[in-house]
């Protein structure tokens, strides 16, 4: 990150995506409010960002992804501060984010939190996605698609720091991974005390199973069934998630070769019910099961183009018991034999 980047809108496509995205206000108010503890103007900074604090003050405005990102533009003009989004996450009080925030901490445990964090994510109405895989050592929640470095970075950090604070500094990551590199790798350790590893293949938080496993101070049955009833309400109000299906997609694409692809197995990553992902894909007029045969389809294809692999393998890898049953299923999808696709990519 340098001075002057645009960290709020630098990976927008266009103008025109740009105008497009907002927060709620609340969102602007959090950052805003935590860059006055860093020692920022705060009225020079509501003027550089056009915003006043009747604004960010009222619960049902919105602010445009460009006055969020003068926010910060004008941090970074006036005193350029290294790993940025990190020190606003340490600055972030838990219950900024009243509804998800708590949702989080009445969990369980770590791991029941973090997919409850990854199911309601959508309620900060942020492009970015939250991604459980506790099917692998360490589990690993990773963040997808998210606005920019900075935003990356304030998700990692402040779910490290609630997660430390709320299990009484018991929990440490194996490792912190981030997609870009920080402003400073050795600065971004010391805050949120673990190894952080830089351009990575993937941005998030690794956890070993006796971490993912600790339970939550405020861990509270009654309270999460609650919040949980008041956030299923609010995501039912929401415009439909257009992206659930890339998410299956996705959540298959890793599976398929010799992995669980249960619709079961998958809803838990995607932290909802095999019923509700059902129900929603069948909304967005998709099925689960024709989502499972384009991923073998598309698998089948790379797999194929790779001459070492025989398509006797290529069966065993994608589930089947014999290459017949490819056979026909590659005939079905392609209007094709295996073999003849092949021959054809030659």
């Amino acid at each position: 990150m340098t001075v002057g980047d645009n960290l709020l809108t630098k990976r927008a496509k266009s103008a025109g995506e740009m105008q497009r995205v907002s927060f709620p206000s609340n969102d602007a108010r959090v950052f805003a409010t935590a860059l006055v503890k860093l020692g920022y103007d705060s009225e020079a900074m509501l003027a550089a960002a056009q915003l006043s604090r009747s604004v960010l003050d009222d619960p049902d405005a919105r602010v445009s992804c460009e006055a969020f990102g003068a926010l910060i533009g004008y941090a970074m003009g006036t005193r350029p501060m290294k790993n940025l989004g990190a020190r606003i996450a340490a600055q972030t009080l838990i219950g900024a984010f009243p509804l998800l925030d708590y949702l989080v901490l009445s969990s369980d445990s770590v791991g029941h939190g973090l997919h409850q964090l990854a199911a309601y994510f959508r309620l900060v109405e942020t492009p970015t996605k939250i991604e459980i895989r506790d099917g692998e050592s360490p589990v690993r929640m990773i963040v997808r698609d998210s606005v920019s470095a900075l935003s990356a970075e304030f998700t990692v950090a402040v779910a490290v720091l609630n997660l430390r604070a709320e299990t009484d500094g018991r929990f440490n990551p194996e490792y912190v991974s981030f997609a870009d590199e920080p402003d400073d790798t050795e600065d971004m350790e010391k805050i949120l005390a673990c190894k952080v590893r830089a351009r990575s293949a993937w941005t998030g938080i690794a956890i070993e199973k006796e971490a993912w496993r600790l339970p939550l101070r405020r861990r509270d049955p009654v309270l999460q069934g609650l919040l949980r009833r008041q956030a299923d309400g609010l995501l039912m109000s929401l415009p439909a998630d257009e992206g659930l299906r890339s998410e299956v997609r996705r959540a298959l694409a890793w599976r398929i070769a010799g992995g669980d692809t249960r619709i079961g197995s998958v809803a838990r990553e995607l932290a909802t019910s095999a019923r509700t992902l059902q129900r929603r894909l069948a909304e967005q007029g998709s099925s689960y099961q024709s989502l499972v045969e384009l991923a073998r389809c598309e698998a089948a294809e790379q797999y194929l183009s790779d001459r070492s692999l025989s398509i006797a393998e290529i069966s065993y890898l994608l589930g089947y018991s014999e290459p017949s049953a490819l056979h026909r299923a590659f005939k079905r999808w392609k209007g094709t034999t295996p073999q003849a696709f092949r021959d054809a990519e030659s």
